[in-house]
């Protein structure tokens, strides 16, 4: 596992450290990229390379139950009997015990049923770290959202820019045909003056756009570690949406938490089995294993324990109720979240038909509205219609094309957060 995700890291780098100058390079930019790039640069990715080092040391510390336990003990007492015998023979002199005993002595425990709690316990600690660094991968799956609307954002922008200035080149055609009026007597020099007044509106609102622009590549680089230049091109992307149901981050995580729900049954079953070991003990004492030799004396001890504590038995059962109630408690977070999901998908289902629908209606209305520019500037020509005519008309020309530019770029939107929402 901690393999994989060291690949996974090293691939969202790539993007970071090749994509970078490939951009500035050749000037444009993707959505993909910028996915790659802000997930390599986003603070939170640096969780991965912390949760697989505690791990790591979790699982080592975990294979040293394999090694023989180490105890040194000792003990000075007082007592106020000890052991006599109640006789007394002839010419033969026993001397009591010492009231004042000592022991000081080593032991080596080797266990012999560590193998099946070790390996649950490893499992365990397997089993919380691929759940962190999936609350990590759920995190970072948000910041899709978040350049999505970065990112179409300035697309909109750029075709509102692209826009407006075909406006102003109708505007100054306009101009051209008034000028010529006023020349032939047949219109005021006022109708010239209100189409230069008109240039200078669109001169300030491609201004506007532009700083509108600025700080969006600004927000974006921040979040792709990149200084974006001002002429930066964005492609638009082309997407076909894929219907395949939910393939969230999300879910990997609800079966994560199950799983480890099931290895924590485990952990209590094996906590609970009675426990194998064979030791050596070896020290000095007064008294020694003889106790009725009132000497210092060097022993040792061996051979099999057995250790086994029933306490555990009392709330085995109650445990694993609990561990069922949070196993149900996941299901329930994973049924509310597909339903939110779900929910969420038709309404942004509903914007892609809507969107679609309107881009139709778009069309239509951009062929009218173009057709009567047309005319209006050719009667600008001969005086028939006044400045403030074509103007109304060029603007009502605008307005359907920007709403032609917005409807698309809302479509693209809207497909893209129907992709990220269903995580296809």
């Amino acid at each position: 596992m901690t393999k994989m995700r060291s690949l996974k890291l090293l691939f969202l780098l790539i993007p970071l450290l090749t994509g970078m100058s490939s951009f500035a390079r050749e000037g444009s930019l993707s959505i993909d990229s910028c996915y790659s790039m802000a997930d390599a640069n986003y603070p939170l990715v640096k969780q991965y390379a912390l949760i697989a080092r505690s791990r790591d040391y979790s699982i080592a510390n975990a294979n040293k139950a394999y090694l023989p336990q180490f105890n040194i003990a000792g003990q000075a007492t007082y007592q106020s009997e000890v052991t006599s015998l109640p006789i007394s023979l002839p010419g033969v002199n026993i001397t009591p015990l010492s009231k004042d005993q000592y022991k000081l002595y080593g032991e080596v425990d080797q266990p012999l049923t560590t193998l099946v709690t070790q390996k649950s316990q490893k499992e365990f600690i397997d089993a919380t770290s691929k759940i962190e660094q999936q609350k990590t991968e759920v995190e970072l799956y948000k910041l899709k959202e978040r350049i999505n609307n970065l990112y179409f954002g300035i697309l909109l922008i750029d075709a509102q820019i692209a826009q407006t200035r075909l406006m102003k080149k109708d505007i100054e055609s306009g101009l051209a045909k008034a000028n010529t009026a006023i020349a032939n007597g047949t219109a005021l020099k006022s109708s010239g003056d209100n189409l230069k007044a008109e240039l200078l509106n669109i001169d300030q609102r491609i201004i506007e756009l532009n700083a509108n622009r600025k700080a969006y590549l600004k927000m974006l680089g921040l979040f792709i570690n990149a200084e974006l230049a001002d002429d930066i091109k964005l492609e638009t992307p082309n997407i076909k949406l894929n219907t395949a149901g939910i393939n969230r981050p999300e879910l990997r995580l609800f079966d994560m938490q199950k799983n480890a729900f099931n290895v924590q049954d485990k952990l209590i079953n094996a906590k609970n089995l009675p426990r194998f070991s064979l030791f050596i003990q070896g020290g000095v004492g007064r008294p020694a294993l003889n106790f009725l030799n009132n000497d210092f004396r060097t022993y040792y001890i061996g051979g099999l324990r057995l250790n086994w504590s029933l306490s555990g038995l009392y709330t085995a059962g109650k445990e694993k109720k609990i561990i069922d109630l949070n196993r149900k408690a996941v299901d329930v977070q994973k049924e509310v979240f597909l339903f939110n999901t779900n929910l969420a998908l038709e309404q942004q289902n509903s914007e892609v038909q809507k969107a679609q629908e309107l881009i139709d209606t778009d069309n239509d209305i951009i062929s009218l509205r173009e057709s009567v520019k047309n005319a209006t500037k050719n009667q600008l020509e001969y005086g028939t219609a006044t400045s403030n005519d074509y103007i109304t008309a060029v603007n009502a020309e605008d307005k359907a094309r920007q709403n032609l530019l917005i409807h698309r770029i809302q479509l693209l939107l809207a497909q893209y957060n129907v992709q990220t929402t269903s995580g296809n």
